[in-house]
C-alpha cells in the first residue's frame, strides 16, 4: 500500500504589520498571480473571534484554499489551535506556497522564531519576513508599536503602503529610516509575485495532487434564520466584538453605513449580504473605505475594533433595525 508523500520544504510567507496597514489587501493582489501550476495554501489570523478576512479573500480559484484560526494572535504557535489549524491545512492542501496573515497585535519576530523552529522545522522553508506598513502614518510620526518595531530588523522586505501623495523629500525620508532593510512604495498594496524576499532554500517543489477542492474554512450551526452568533474580547487596550449572522439575512445597504458612522470605532470590517448584493468592506479610524462586490455566501460576518469598550446590546439593536424583514427570516419558514 502507498503511503502519503511527506509534506517538505514548503515555501512559506509570513505577512505582518499594523491593524489597517493593508496585509489583507497585498494578500488579495498576491493571489490574482497564483501560476496555473501551483496550489497556495492561505492562513489567516485576526485579533477578534469572528473572523472577516476570509471573507475578504474569498475566491472561486480552486488553486486556493483558506483556513483561519480567529481570536488572540499569531505568537503563540506552540499553542494547539495553531498547531491544529496549520497542520490540516497542509494535510488537505498540500501547498507549492503557504502564506500565513497574522494578526496586527501579533508578535512577528516571536511567530518568526517559532516557525523556524519544531515541528514545523523541514516542512515549511520560511521566508524572509514581509512587513507591510501605512507609508503616510509614519511621515506623520506615527509610532510603531514595539513588538512590529523589533520585528523590523528581520524584514526582508517591507512595504510603504498608500505612497500616492508622499512627496519626493518625504519618500527619501522614509526609505533612509528604514535603511539596510530593503523596502518599496506602492499603492494599494500592489506588489507582483516576483518582488517577493525569497530565502536561499530548495525551490519551490511539485506538491502531490490536492486530495479535494473543498473550502477548509468551518461551517457554521444555526438554530433559525434570525440565530445572530456574537464573539467578543479584550487585549490591553483594545475591544473586539463581531457578529456572525445566516447568509439568509438581508440587509440594508444604506442603514448599515448610518450604523457604521453613529460611533467611534479603529477598525471595521465586513462581508455582509445587502440589498444591492453581497459585499465586504475593510475599514480603518471611522472610514469603512471603498466597499466590494464579494463572492463570499457562507454567512453574514462583521467585526469592530475600538480602544473602548464596545457596548452589545446597544450595538446589536440598531444593528437588528437594518434587518431587511423577508419571509426568509420567518424560522417557521426556514429550511
Amino acid at each position: 500500500m502507498s503511503q502519503t508523500p511527506l509534506i517538505e520544504n514548503v515555501p512559506t510567507h509570513l505577512i505582518a504589520g499594523p491593524l489597517g496597514s493593508g496585509k489583507t489587501t497585498l494578500l488579495r493582489n498576491l493571489m490574482k498571480q497564483r501560476p496555473d501550476n501551483e496550489q497556495w495554501a492561505i492562513l489567516i489570523n485576526e485579533f477578534g473571534e469572528v473572523g472577516i478576512d476570509a471573507a475578504l479573500l474569498k475566491t472561486s480559484d480552486s488553486g486556493i484554499q483558506l483556513a483561519e484560526i480567529p481570536g488572540g494572535c499569531l505568537c503563540c504557535v506552540n499553542g494547539v489551535p495553531f498547531q491544529v489549524g496549520l497542520g490540516r491545512l497542509l494535510r488537505k492542501v498540500r501547498p507549492h506556497r503557504l502564506f500565513i496573515e497574522a494578526s496586527g497585535l501579533g508578535h512577528p519576530q516571536n511567530l518568526l522564531q517559532q516557525l523556524a523552529a519544531p515541528p514545523w522545522q523541514g516542512t515549511l522553508a520560511l521566508q524572509p519576513l514581509v512587513m507591510v506598513l501605512d507609508a503616510p502614518k509614519l511621515v506623520s510620526g506615527h509610532k510603531l508599536v514595539p513588538a512590529q518595531q523589533q520585528a523590523l530588523p528581520l524584514a526582508g522586505l517591507v512595504v510603504l503602503n498608500k505612497a500616492e501623495n508622499l512627496s519626493l523629500h518625504e519618500r527619501s525620508w522614509l526609505a533612509d529610516q528604514l535603511l539596510p532593510t530593503p523596502s518599496i512604495f506602492c499603492l494599494q498594496a500592489n506588489l507582483s509575485l516576483t518582488q517577493l524576499p525569497l530565502a536561499p532554500t530548495p525551490s519551490l517543489h511539485t506538491a502531490p495532487q490536492v486530495m479535494s477542492h473543498d473550502s477548509v474554512l468551518p461551517g457554521e450551526i444555526w438554530r433559525d434564520a434570525l440565530d445572530w452568533h456574537c464573539l467578543a474580547r479584550q487585549h490591553g487596550d483594545y475591544h473586539s466584538i463581531g457578529w456572525k449572522m445566516h447568509p439568509h439575512s438581508t440587509f440594508r445597504f444604506a442603514a448599515v453605513h448610518d450604523w457604521l458612522a453613529s460611533f467611534q470605532w479603529q477598525r471595521a470590517k465586513g462581508a455582509l449580504h445587502t440589498d444591492e448584493g453581497w459585499f465586504t468592506f475593510n475599514g480603518l479610524d471611522g472610514n469603512t473605505g471603498e466597499w466590494q462586490a464579494s463572492e463570499w455566501r457562507q454567512d453574514n460576518r462583521l467585526e469592530l475594533i475600538a480602544t473602548a469598550p464596545l457596548a452589545r446590546d446597544k450595538l446589536e439593536y440598531a444593528l437588528r433595525a437594518a434587518l431587511i424583514l423577508t419571509p426568509a427570516l420567518d424560522p417557521r419558514t426556514w429550511s
